[in-house]
């Protein structure tokens, strides 16, 4: 066994897909019982289509994609559910008294020992990806029990309380089917899970890689029992339709810790339900992770070390900003260092860092978080947001007395940061003397390394291209495989554009100048700008042209 797992590591290096360095070094760090193949993918060095490609190889074991694979719906109750979630594995078909199983570790003899006596077949494994199976576990074995027992019960119009058996017992279908939606979103890593009420029926939405699409439609009667669930998880008030209403839910989710924010909104055909799902494990905490190019993260590193002054990161929602100012306090974060954060809400809870929670029903909000922790001898602090005047202003006034302040703000690139600050009344000589930098953020998608192929550019971008002074010879984009479920994208990364500011600008800053002077002086001291970032990412075969202008404007 050991000899096998030894030589999927250097058939890999054989294959040049890592090195052996690389190989070396995985080994070394992997966790006590881990398998390589594991380790690698964790590390990200390789994908799982690789991995599965070299043991197709190593074993002679064929590979199939679970995607659109004409299961046998009978075979599911010749294997348990739980065996087969734990094993990773599922039934195919079955031919000439032999059952063809699906497996991600087709080396697991345990398991296929067990199968062999349990269902009395002689078992023939075939290689497929773990999403791939999880996907499949989820769609076959739990959603349809789940559901057609739901559609039972649901009664139209009746009224719920908090006590009522059908959203409170743990076996009930309502509760299995909403921790079946919220394991199928974290399993197909959304951020977001959106249930909306229509006039007929309520559709449930998932938002994967940033992008909605719809994962089921149901009747209308189960509309109320499904979202007195969520409000009964999220600590709501069921009985209260009329106002929008914010809570949270701590959860476990195939044994990893889960945080989901939960928001409803009244709406003509009843309550919308968002659930935003922050997965603890897969917070990303280092800097190195963020797609920095070179320039930039030397430029933010060195932001970031300067003892006083403000640094704002901007962007719309959801542009990964939190994951930029937890990654960025993790840098920070020692013993010789006190760092105070005040969030509306709590996103993700470091270790030695002491986070504060606004809560405005008490009159806690941003500026009197802010004022209090002024009188807690912080050496860093983060403001979840600057959202007003008064905030604007204590922040500056704390980055001015000896304070390293980072805090977001919502505009569109980094210029518009400094007029927006002035435009909230704030003097443009606090701004001028406070401010170190701004970083403008956006998430684009990722080219899915399953299917990724080279194509010629269009003219289009070729015309893009030299626009912004660059050319490009290739470009990838994603031929669309079950891996990425058809999309032709897996995963996101940011594009960046870090506005240092200088003696110039602040000179023109604080005499009010225009916002084109501030532009030109970014120009003359290399600032790159978000268009550029991303083109710069299209050339290295990250992602595609079509994400960029999706994000950043042109100028």
């Amino acid at each position: 066994m050991i000899e096998t797992r030894k030589r999927l590591g250097d058939l890999l290096v054989d294959a040049e897909i890592i090195t052996s360095e690389q190989l070396q070094l995985t080994l070394k760090e992997k966790s006590k019982g881990q398998k390589i193949g594991d380790a690698l993918l964790q590390k990200g060095l390789i994908t799982e289509q690789q991995l599965i490609e070299v043991l197709e190889f190593q074993l002679g074991i064929p590979h199939v994609s679970l995607y659109r694979y004409p299961f046998d719906e009978k075979l599911m109750h010749v294997i348990a559910k739980d065996f087969a979630k734990r094993n990773l594995l599922i039934p195919l078909k079955k031919e000439y008294g032999k059952l063809y199983v699906a497996m991600a570790d087709p080396m697991d003899y345990f398991a296929i020992d067990d199968l062999r006596l349990s269902t009395g077949f002689e078992i023939e494994p075939v290689i497929a990806t773990k999403d791939d199976i999880l996907r499949s576990i989820n769609k076959y074995y739990e959603v349809s029990d789940a559901i057609d027992e739901f559609m039972d019960i649901a009664e139209p119009d009746t009224k719920l309380n908090k006590e009522d058996e059908r959203i409170t017992q743990d076996d009930s279908p309502v509760v299995r089917l909403v921790n079946q939606i919220l394991q199928n979103a974290v399993q197909q890593r959304a951020s977001d899970v959106h249930i909306d009420p229509q006039e007929t029926k309520v559709v449930v939405r998932y938002r994967v890689d940033g992008v909605l699409k719809t994962e089921r439609t149901m009747p209308k009667h189960t509309q109320n029992v499904l979202i007195a669930r969520i409000k009964i998880l999220g600590n709501l008030d069921i009985t209260e339709h009329r106002i929008p209403q914010d809570g949270r839910i701590k959860t476990n989710i195939d044994y990893h810790p889960v945080d989901v924010r939960v928001s409803t909104l009244p709406t003509v055909y009843g309550e919308k339900v968002v659930m935003r799902i922050l997965d603890m494990s897969s917070a990303l905490n280092d800097l190195t992770q963020l797609g920095f190019n070179a320039k930039n993260y030397e430029r933010f590193i060195d932001l970031i070390t300067k003892p006083t002054g403000i640094i704002l990161i901007t962007g719309p929602t959801g542009s990964g900003k939190s994951s930029t100012l937890y990654a960025g306090l993790n840098h920070l974060n020692s013993e010789e260092v006190n760092i105070i954060t005040v969030e509306d809400p709590v996103e993700y809870q470091l270790e030695g860092i002491n986070q504060i929670q606004v809560n405005t029903n008490v009159g806690m909000s941003f500026a009197k978080g802010l004022r209090a922790i002024l009188r807690q001898d912080p050496n860093i602090i983060m403001v979840g947001e600057i959202r007003d005047k008064e905030t604007a202003e204590v922040a500056i006034r704390a980055s001015l007395t000896g304070h390293l302040v980072l805090s977001t703000l919502h505009t569109n690139d980094s210029i518009s940061t400094i007029t927006r600050l002035i435009d909230m009344q704030v003097e443009p000589f606090l701004v001028g003397s406070s401010v170190n930098g701004v970083l403008a953020q956006r998430l684009v998608r990722k080219v899915c390394r399953d299917c990724v192929k080279q194509d010629e550019p269009t003219e289009r971008e070729k015309e893009i291209f030299a626009k912004r002074g660059l050319t490009i010879e290739k470009v990838s984009r994603g031929k669309g495989c079950g891996t990425c479920n058809m999309t032709g994208y897996k995963g996101r990364l940011a594009i960046h554009e870090l506005l240092v500011l200088n003696d110039e600008m602040r000179k023109v800053i604080m005499n009010n100048q225009s916002v084109s002077k501030i532009r030109e002086l970014a120009y003359k001291a290399d600032t790159v700008f978000l268009i550029d970032d991303g083109l710069m990412k299209v050339k290295q075969g990250l992602t595609t042209t079509e994400e960029i202008l999706r994000v950043a404007l042109q100028e």
